[in-house]
């Protein structure tokens, strides 16, 4: 508890992945309050001509859960 997964167009670098995850991890234990080894983060590629078949349509669009969107 709690796992987080990141969907991301493809193209960008392990490292940057693993950058991102340890950012998102560490703000997740902070404000949760719980041990940075109980949070993991996977980060899923998707190409970008199947964004919104993959991810827009089936993960945001008319979502209650989503509670961070510009």
């Amino acid at each position: 508890m709690p796992h987080v997964t990141i969907k991301m167009w493809t193209g960008r670098s392990d490292e940057i992945k693993t950058r991102l995850s340890e950012k998102v991890a560490q703000t997740i234990a902070d404000d949760l309050g719980c041990k940075l080894s109980d949070v993991t983060v996977a980060v899923d590629d998707v190409n970008k001509e199947d964004w919104v078949d993959q991810v827009v349509s089936k993960e945001i669009e008319n979502n209650p859960n989503i509670y961070f969107k510009k």
